[in-house]
């Protein structure tokens, strides 16, 4: 599957979670995913607990992320501890 088919798994409605995208107009946010990616999930362990889930929507929500900061650059992120 190419980087196109794979972004059209990722879509966008207004009365879904405000319009964040989501998962082939599931009730499925990427921002789930990529966090559950995050946090060290194996793609397997995502698809075993949304099993409406495919493999290539987990690739979607990369390709999506990936999408969004390929012409971005990043500056040095800096952080402030206060008391």
């Amino acid at each position: 599957m190419n980087k196109n088919q794979l972004l059209n798994r990722i879509t966008v409605n207004p009365n879904i979670f405000g319009g964040k995208p989501i998962i082939r107009g599931m009730r499925i946010k990427v921002e789930n995913v990529l966090a559950l990616l995050e946090q060290g999930m194996a793609p397997e362990d995502i698809l075993d607990d949304y099993p409406d889930l495919e493999n290539d929507d987990i690739r979607a929500c990369i390709a999506y992320a990936r999408h969004l900061v390929e012409n971005e650059t990043l500056e040095e992120v800096s952080m402030e501890i206060t008391k």
